[in-house]
């Protein structure tokens, strides 16, 4: 028979598709970090189920070419659900949504392969309380693993930020999924398509095993790279405060020798006869602890002490170094991430700078202000050497040892992103612009 499955089994009833989709979008809600108080997650999912019940009733009674419109209302159903349960934002939203609307695909094939290979095995309707069982086990049983899996793939700290080509990238692994396993209901015509009702669940079963399998590996890749990420960015953090203490000790063991000389300076200015050289002496006196009492105050005692100390490195590599700084726009942030944030933007800009030949042009720059409901930090710095970026936009160092180096703007990206801000790097007319945007 052309055209038509042979040994047609009945397909798989609306409900049971329902409580298998609104049960993946259960799994998400119970796994992910959620952003609203419990009660609206609770009624939520309980609200939910009904309405995808409904959804699906609706999308049987249309025809074929408005049936694929009908799952896209399942899906927009279970998107709605998501991100009302969880508090995410579109992207994510559509992002988890994609792999629940697969996982549901998956397990109401499985349960309905199951099914009809019993009844074929018998010869013999089930009850309905067997269907009830085997339904009950076969759904709390896969649903439960599914779940202890998916739960480590992501935080229930954090929010999950999916970057766009994830995000597209899963979707047309869902919209690819879905067509490949239910492609044999369209048109048994193809290379693709089956022709015998349980070699149909077959293909339906395994294509969607196939497609929640990739997606799985794609978030774990993506969980990877974000661990490798924010390891590098505590190494980085981890180094930055390691300079800044041999900076400190540095500084002690200068103030140090400088209280030394500083007796000997006081006992020949009280030798001194002449009015003219004791002013002389003075003035001397006074430049030589002048770069030791600068100290900045910004009203966060942290910022002080990683400006303060860089102020002093700029004054020892003849940089020019100014900062205006409202120190009170960081009180929700933590120590750590300040001193990595600030530590990371202004070593960046030293060691660019500190290469200039010309003294006049060894100048760097940092504000620190609100606009709008915006904190903005912008460090600038003078360059003359051509800049180099990978095919994401990160600056590639320019030391040998690349696995050592070139974190410095990844891991200031990172802990941006960690607020919910962007970074953003301009070059123009010689002058080198890192731009961070956190909202308040």
């Amino acid at each position: 028979m052309t055209g038509a499955i042979v040994n047609a089994l009945p397909d798989i009833p609306r409900l049971y598709t329902a409580i298998s989709e609104w049960l993946g979008c259960l799994v998400y809600i119970c796994a992910l970090y959620r952003r609203v108080p419990l009660m609206r997650t609770i009624l939520t999912a309980a609200l939910g189920l009904p309405v995808l019940i409904g959804l699906q009733y609706f999308a049987g009674t249309m025809s074929l070419p408005f049936w694929i419109f009908g799952m896209c209302l399942a899906a927009i159903g279970m998107f709605g659900i998501i991100m009302l349960a969880i508090g995410t934002g579109k992207r994510e939203g559509l992002y988890i949504t994609a792999r629940a609307f697969i996982l549901g695909e998956l397990i109401a094939s499985l349960h309905w392969q199951l099914a009809t290979f019993a009844e074929h095995a018998l010869g013999s309707s089930p009850t309905w309380w067997e269907n009830i069982i085997l339904l009950v086990v076969t759904y709390g049983l896969c649903f439960v693993i599914t779940y202890n899996v998916e739960r480590g793939n992501f935080s229930q700290t954090q929010p999950t930020v999916p970057t766009l080509s994830a995000a597209v990238m899963t979707v047309a692994t869902t919209l690819i999924t879905f067509a490949m396993s239910n492609l044999s209901f369209v048109s048994t015509n193809t290379p693709f398509s089956g022709t015998i009702g349980q070699e149909v669940f077959y293909i339906r079963t395994l294509v969607d095993l196939c497609g929640f399998v990739i997606l799985y590996a794609q978030q774990e890749q993506a969980r990877r790279l974000a661990s490798n990420m924010e390891l590098a960015s505590i190494n980085a953090q981890l180094k930055s405060q390691h300079q800044e203490y041999l900076q400190s000790k540095e500084n002690i063991e200068s103030i140090g020798r400088l209280a030394h000389d500083l007796k000997h300076q006081i006992a020949a200015l009280r030798a001194q006869v002449d009015p003219e050289h004791m002013a002389a002496g003075f003035e001397q006196l006074e430049a030589s602890v002048q770069q030791y009492s600068a100290q900045q105050h910004t009203g966060n005692p942290v910022l002080d002490v990683i400006l303060t100390a860089k102020t002093h490195t700029c004054a020892d590599k003849g940089i020019t170094f100014t900062a205006v700084a409202d120190g009170k726009l960081l009180d929700g942030m933590s120590s750590m991430d300040i001193a990595s944030l600030f530590g990371n933007a202004l070593d960046n800009a030293i060691e660019a700078t500190s290469k200039l030949s010309d003294p006049e042009k060894r100048l760097i720059r940092l504000a620190l202000y609100r606009q709008g409901q915006f904190v903005v930090l912008r460090v600038e710095n003078y360059y003359d050497s051509a800049l180099k970026t990978d095919t994401e936009g990160n600056l590639r160092t320019t030391k040998k040892d690349t696995r050592s180096h070139g974190f410095g703007v990844k891991s200031i990206r990172h802990i941006v992103q960690q607020y919910g801000g962007e970074v953003t790097i301009r070059t123009k007319d010689h002058w080198f612009t890192l731009t961070a945007l956190v909202p308040r």
